[in-house]
Order: structure tokens, then sequence, then C-alpha cells
């Protein structure tokens, strides 16, 4: 435990500007992130005497070791850049809103030469209009099925659309009368985008003036005795009142608005948001986040307006909340330049409005209180389990960040290693890493577990050189499979193994876990605790110890150690698979140097198989589109140097079968023919 005072800023040293702070503890990781109109006041409010603090605040800035700010010109431009911050550094002790799913929205590609009807999840892209979120899928596919009947806009995907174009045959839809089927001509283009527009201007709220229309041109088709268009027409104007009855007008004059309530506790908080387009609900969403820092009801509607349209959604006109932050006017800025144009935010007083945002009040402390019931167990156990495991391994404090490794190989085959990593008993899959072995070839576990602890620890010893902190021993060039780039960019951003565990997992006996703890010698790593879980009794085994510890078969720390285990296992597996995968089904063309996948399949495509690829001369080579003389010399020398693999045989005729000379696409190595053998993690 840090004592603030060891890195309390020098008396004036604060500027008074806006700005933005970050905390970071001893291994440089951020762990916090605020702003403030001025920031002295606010910093200085943090290295007070401790017993004054809020119990999250005092062990936030007690687990801290520095902290740095940077001024900025306005408040408008703290909160673009504090919401920033959270995002990229995933500060442990901000609030930050769990949403346990991606909601559903109904989309239109404007964007397409042939617009198109679809369900979307994630980000908005430029060009698609937007309507939700739904709660669920199936109740967007119901509107849609209604709205197709009167607007039959195409919902089919690209390559159903291209196929029913080139046979000139429209899907099932077009027969039925729920695509106005312009893959085969029945539509112009325009006509289509028609179609599409009234769609959306439908689902936007304007719908009285439509119905009208078509309740006139029913009419008209009864005077004139067309009693068959008129029939339809009826069954049109039903279709569009029975979509419109799913969501009931709860604001008038086609109000677009959307309201957020909150509902809190000492410990957790859960906000819920209802969409209101058009005068209409048109979707609902909820969150949930503890109380990680000390913050009030304001401070946590602010937090879920940057989290709501941080990440794009579309702002209405109006944003009704419980609570007003302070200050309000930077985020009403904010607001209004990603609309682009003025967003009323604020509290309901009267009407309609307060009257709605009570009941999405009341959905928000249903959400809490079914929150609570789940996870009251869930948080108990989790505790339980990580102070089991300490007090099984005598270990001086509660192993908050595990992480596991597993080996695995087919035969000695295709090596590879998993890291995962846990934190307060949850997967944090962000954090899982994968290994190719590269030391060495062959099947050797005890030495792959080496190497791979080895490399983890030596690139954390890379990061302690890098900051001043630690010596470094000799580098290892080879580096463990993952994303690029360094261990810790210059702003602190942690990446790949920068941050070290309390507890060290290996899967396997007492050679696996000599074996890392030799790895660690050998760096000189002493603050990390180790031990091994084996398989076949689920032995917990400590470095040096004769005996292993052996957890109740009902402990939660076991079954929390296998949880860790049977992690590691899986990721492996998935690596393992996905190498071998890719080996066995290399050609002969994935290893001729500067061809790449869509060169390959344009040679094929152009002469239809391997075989007539192998006979064909460069210039041959040369005429198909994209070749060059050069890349047809490589690829004539690389195919002239192998040897053909020998003619396929039917083995009930005795017949040989022509290796592949109608076929168009690329022939797949065989796996080697051996005995069947079980994956060794």
């Amino acid at each position: 435990m840090a004592d603030p005072s060891t890195y309390r800023p020098a008396p004036g040293a604060i500027p008074t500007s806006p700005g933005v702070y970050k905390f970071r503890d001893a291994h440089g990781r951020v762990i916090y992130v605020g702003k403030a109109k001025s920031l002295r006041p606010r910093l200085s409010s943090y290295f007070q005497d401790l017993a004054g603090l809020h119990p999250r605040t005092a062990t936030m800035v007690t687990t801290a070791a520095s902290v740095e700010w940077t001024v900025v010109g306005t408040e408008v431009e703290a909160l673009q850049l504090e919401y920033s911050w959270i995002k990229e550094f995933d500060p442990r002790f901000n609030v930050k809103y769990r949403d346990d799913k991606s909601y559903p929205e109904l989309a239109v590609t404007l964007d397409e030469e042939y617009p198109r009807v679809q369900v979307m999840r994630g980000a908005h892209k430029k060009g698609v209009r937007y309507f939700g979120p739904y709660g669920h899928a199936w109740a967007i596919r119901e509107t849609v099925d209604l709205m197709l009947r009167v607007f039959p806009v195409r919902t089919c995907s690209n390559g159903v659309f291209k196929r029913a174009r080139q046979v000139g045959r429209p899907c099932l839809l077009g027969y039925i009368g729920k695509c106005a089927a312009p893959c085969v001509g029945k539509v112009s283009a325009d006509e289509h985008r028609a179609l599409a527009e009234d769609f959306c201007d439908f689902m936007a709220g304007r719908t009285g003036n439509y119905l009208r229309r078509l309740e006139e041109r029913m009419r008209e088709a009864a005077a004139e005795l067309e009693y068959e268009k008129a029939a339809r027409l009826r069954d049109d104007i039903g279709a569009l009142k029975r979509a419109m009855e799913k969501n009931a007008i709860v604001l008038a004059d086609a109000t677009d608005a959307d309201l957020l309530a909150v509902a809190e506790d000492e410990l957790e908080a859960a906000v819920q948001i209802f969409h209101v387009r058009g005068g209409r609900v048109r979707g609902q969403r909820g969150w949930v986040t503890d109380k990680v820092e000390d913050v009030d009801t304001a401070g946590l509607v602010e937090h879920a307006l940057q989290q709501l349209y941080g990440g794009g959604e579309s702002v209405p006109r109006e944003v009704l909340v419980p609570a007003l932050p302070e200050p309000a006017e930077p985020v009403r800025e904010w607001l209004s330049g990603l609309r682009g144009s003025q967003v009323d935010l604020r509290i309901p007083q009267r009407g309609d409005k307060k009257d709605l945002m009570a009941t999405v009040q009341r959905n928000a402390q249903q959400a809490l209180a079914l929150h609570k019931t789940k996870r009251a167990s869930d948080l108990t156990t989790r505790s339980r389990a990580l102070q089991e495991i300490a007090d099984a391994l005598e270990l001086d404090s509660v192993p908050l960040r595990i992480e596991c490794y597993d080996i695995s190989h087919l035969q000695g085959e295709d090596v590879v290693a998993s890291m995962v990593v846990f934190e307060d008993g949850l997967a944090r899959k962000s954090e899982y890493r994968r290994f190719q072995i590269k030391g060495f070839e062959g099947q050797d576990d005890v030495r792959s577990m080496h190497e791979v602890i080895g490399r983890r620890f030596r690139r954390y010893l890379q990061e302690r050189e890098r900051t001043g902190e630690w010596a470094v021993p000799e580098p290892d060039e080879a580096d463990a499979a993952g994303p690029a780039g360094p261990t810790r960019d210059e702003e602190g951003r942690p990446k790949r193994f920068a941050y070290p565990p309390q507890l060290l997992v290996v899967d396997g006996g007492p050679p696996q876990v000599a074996a890392a703890k030799r790895a660690l010698d050998e760096l000189g790593i002493d603050d990390v605790a180790l031990c091994g879980l084996a398989k076949r009794l689920e032995e917990v085994w400590l470095p040096g110890e004769d005996d292993p510890v052996v957890l109740p078969r009902s402990s939660e720390g076991l079954y929390l150690l296998q949880r860790v285990r049977d992690e590691a296992h899986r990721f492996a597996i998935g690596y393992q698979r996905a190498k071998r995968s890719k080996r066995l089904t290399a050609g002969e063309l994935d290893s001729v140097p500067g061809l790449g996948e869509t060169r390959r399949q344009a040679l094929l495509k152009h002469f239809g198989s391997l075989k007539k690829l192998r006979a064909a001369t460069v210039d041959e080579l040369c005429a198909v589109p994209g070749i060059g003389r050069r890349t047809a010399e490589t690829v004539a020398a690389a195919l002239s140097s192998r040897t053909p693999a020998a003619p396929a045989v039917n083995t009930a005729t005795g017949e040989i079968i022509e290796d592949g000379a109608d076929q168009a696409t690329e022939p797949v190595a065989a796996a080697p023919q051996t005995a069947p053998s079980q994956e060794t993690p």
C-alpha cells in the first residue's frame, strides 16, 4: 500500500486550468481518469487525510504511485478527453457500465444502390439509417414482416441478390409479394429507393398522411368496383396499424427524446434508457456498474451519457435525465456538437414526460434488484474462492490476478501454448495471449513450459528496464504470438505482458512446475506465487514440495483453479487446431513468394486446375490479369521444382482418376495417414 504523500505534487505545481488527470499504480498502469474545471483544487482533494476520504477513493490513492495531468482549453475538451482515456486505458477505479448485450437495431442501407432492410448490431455505419434499438431481434423481424407487405424493400444478402440477377429469377419473397424484386428488374433502382425512403418515413413516425392516402385509394378502388385491389389495400392498412400498435404512443407531437433513469445503492448502480422516436418507444436498454469511485447521481448520469453517445449513438433533440451533470453546460455543448444542432438536456418537471420518466425509473429499480439477486451469491462465491486459494497456498494476500499456461500439440507437431488471465475471479479475455514454441522441434511439454514462462517474464523485465526499475537479462528474439507492438507505449497503454500476476498456474504436475520455477529463477523473479494443477487427481503442486496440496472437492478455490485451467486448455486447443488446419489446407501456391490470395485465385480461375497451371508456360501465365512476367517466372519455377502428386485411384474399380482436371480450386493437401491420436494438452 503506497503512501499518497510520496507522490503528491509540489504546492503550486498544479495549474488552475481545466484538464484531465491520470493516477497510475507502481507498474505504470492507469487506474483512474478524471476531469476537472480547475485541476488544483480537484487534485488537492485527493491528498487530504485518508480518514476524510471516501473508502473507495482512499483505496484508489493508496493503490496509485503517481499522478499526472493534461491541461485543455475548455470543459468540453476535458469531457471528450476523459471519455477517450477511459475507453483507451480501461481504468479499474472508474465507473464502467457493463452492457451484457449488443442491442439489435433495424437498419436501412441507403448507401447502397438497392437499399436493404436488415437487423444490425454494433457501431453505426455512415449512410445507414437506424431505428431502435430493440430489446430482441424477433421484435424487429415481426415489425419488418408486417411492413414488407406495404413497402416491399429487399431484405436479402448481397450474395443472394447477385445470384438472383445472374439466374434471372427472384427469391421466394419476390414471388409472394414481400419484395419488389429489383434483382430481376421488376422495379427500377429509383423506384426501389423510393420504397425504402417511404419505409424510413413510416418508421420515423410520419404515419398519419400515409395511412390517409391508403384509405383514400381503398375507397377509390371500391367505388370503381375493383374489389380485389380494395381488399389488398385494406389488408395493407391493417398490417401497418398492427405494426404501429407494437409501439404505443407515449409522447405527443412526434417527440424524439431519450429518457435516462438511475437506480443506485452504496455499491452498485443501474441505468435504464428509453429511446422515444416519433412519440413512440422504439427501444430500451439497460446497464449496471460497480461504484468503484465516489460518485453521485449526477456523475453517474454524466458517465452514462458519455458511454451512450460517445460510441456513435444518434443524439435526439431532447435528452431527459433525473439529475443534471455539474456543470451541465459542457455536456450540452458536447451533445449539440455530436448532433449538429441544439440539444435540450434537462430534468422533466411535469406532464407526460415526467410520467414516462417515472416508468423508466421503475424499470431501473427493478433492473438493479434483479442484478443484485443474480450477483449476490456470485460475489460471495468469488471472494471465498480467492481467499481459499490464498489460505491453501499460504499467500500474503488474495491473488487478484491469476495467469494460467497450457501446452498443446498433436504428436509433437504444431506445438503451441496459451496464457489466460483471470482478474477478481473473472476471465479477462482482452489479455489472453498465444505462443508458438520456437526454441526446438518435437514433443517436450516440460521444455515448452520453460520456454513460454521465460518469454513471458522476459518481456515483463524488458518493460521494467525501460522504466528504469529493473535490469534486464539478454533479450530473447523469440517473441510470443499476438498483436504486434511494444510492451507498453509512451503513454503507458498496457500491451502484452506488462502487468505481473499474483499467482501463476501451470497445467501439469511437478515437472511442469519445476520448469516454470526454473524459468522464474533464471530471470530473478521471486515475487510471483507459482503452482500447478494436475488433471488426474486435481492436485495442486507447489515448487520444491514432495507432496501436493489437496483441496476439498467442494472447495470453491479448487473450482476456480479448475475453471482457469480448463479455459487455458480450451484456448490452447483452439489455437493448435487453427494452426493445424492452416497447415493441412496449404496448397502449392501458398508458398510462392509475392503471390497473394487474389492472384492465386485469378490463376486457378483462369486455368481451371492446378494440373493445367503447372503445365502452363511463362507467356500463358502472363496472360492472366494482374500477373507480370517476374511473378509468372516465379510461379513457373516454384511449380516445376515440385513433384506432382501421384494420381488418385478408385479403390473399388482400380480406375485412375484425373487429378482435378475439372476443378477450379486448388487441391487440399491430405493429412498424413497415421493411427488415431489424442490432442495433447
